[in-house]
């Protein structure tokens, strides 16, 4: 059986391969693509001065692409639609996918297909797509915000999947995933899997962000499986485990593939403009996880070069706000911060398309 370290150096040598690849198109033909992802905390609502927040970070980071969500679904003054002209006084034009939806694109390149994928039943979110063209090459964006009932990483840190304190914790991986697939994460994910698969066919890059509600496999493996609460946990956890087995690249973990000395944590976040009693459900436990993410599907010309995390440098741990002492990348705006999640930036080069294309193996 191929073992995860297999697969991953496996994925590692194709992108390299793609690399080597690409490295005949000089730099200066050669095109980055700035992704930004991050959760708005009920649409900037939670902290005093937060929409000003949003603003002030997609200014400072200057992303190509923006993947947002907790937004303002139907309402009449979207908070897209607001950044948009806030971003367009500071001299910088952003187009919006338009759909008013819980989830959002925002896009300096103009916004085209622009459609929703799933359903819009209880707890199913729907993702955004919407298709951006990149140095003569096609881009595929899917925003997304999986379901946040039955948050399976609380049952090893003595708490249901809802915030309740359990009598005793759940720290075997076939109950833990039991619970987890009560959610609707995993189906969202299939969805979003089998629509994409026409996209990957036509050679498109494929990147989808957001807000997964659950934690990498990559993540709770046998080296972190004593600590941060997973009381000997080595679980498998679906979604990533369903785009790992897809061909998709987690792009933070591939640039900082070591968990223990980078666990790239985006939740909870120790803002410390927020309340504290908002930030954590569990105060009796270290909860601290990576469960927002970026991920791309590999293509030929199409390389990621730099990631981070961005937001505050701590986490909240046992119900107080403490410092990330890691070798994490992050990078921290000087403005307030928004959310109770971090977010991720991720810088993708794109060179323009050749003759030959290598096919995934």
């Amino acid at each position: 059986m191929e073992t995860v370290n297999m697969k991953v150096t496996k994925q590692l040598i194709y992108v390299l391969l793609l690399a080597i690849g690409a490295f005949s198109c000089t730099q200066e033909k050669s095109v980055d693509l700035k992704v930004l992802q991050l959760n708005t905390w009920i649409h900037g609502e939670r902290v005093p001065g937060a929409s000003g927040g949003i603003v002030d970070l997609i200014d400072f980071t200057d992303p190509d692409v923006v993947l947002l969500c907790e937004l303002d679904a139907g309402s009449e003054t979207p908070l897209t639609q607001q950044l948009i002209s806030e971003l367009s006084k500071r001299g910088k034009t952003y187009f919006g996918d338009g759909k008013n939806l819980q989830t959002g694109i925002l896009s300096k390149y103009a916004l085209e297909n622009i459609s929703v994928l799933l359903p819009t039943v209880e707890r199913h979110r729907p993702l955004v797509k919407a298709q951006i063209t990149v140095n003569g090459r096609t881009a595929v964006i899917y925003s997304a915000h999986l379901d946040h009932m039955h948050y399976a990483p609380y049952l090893p840190r003595g708490y249901n999947g809802e915030g309740g304190k359990l009598d005793v914790p759940v720290t075997h991986p076939d109950s833990i995933l039991a619970d987890n697939r009560a959610s609707w994460r995993n189906e969202a994910i299939l969805g979003f899997l089998q629509e994409a698969e026409a996209e990957k066919a036509k050679g498109h890059l494929v990147i989808i962000g957001g807000d997964f509600n659950e934690p990498s496999h990559l993540d709770w493996q046998e080296d972190t499986k004593d600590i941060r609460d997973h009381r000997g946990a080595v679980v498998r956890w679906d979604v990533s485990q369903m785009l790992y087995e897809a061909g998709y690249i987690d792009v933070y973990r591939q640039l900082y593939p070591n968990a223990l000395t980078h666990p790239g944590f985006t939740w909870p976040a120790g803002n410390t403009s927020a309340r504290l009693e908002d930030l954590y459900p569990a105060p009796d436990a270290d909860e601290r996880d990576r469960i927002d993410f970026i991920y791309y599907y590999p293509q030929p010309g199409t390389i990621p070069v730099k990631a981070c995390i961005v937001g505050p440098p701590a986490s909240v741990v046992y119900g107080k706000i403490a410092p990330d002492e890691t070798d994490d990348a992050i990078l921290t705006p000087q403005s307030i911060w928004p959310s109770d999640h971090k977010g991720n930036l991720a810088v993708f080069r794109i060179s323009p398309p050749t003759k030959h294309a290598t096919s995934h193996p």
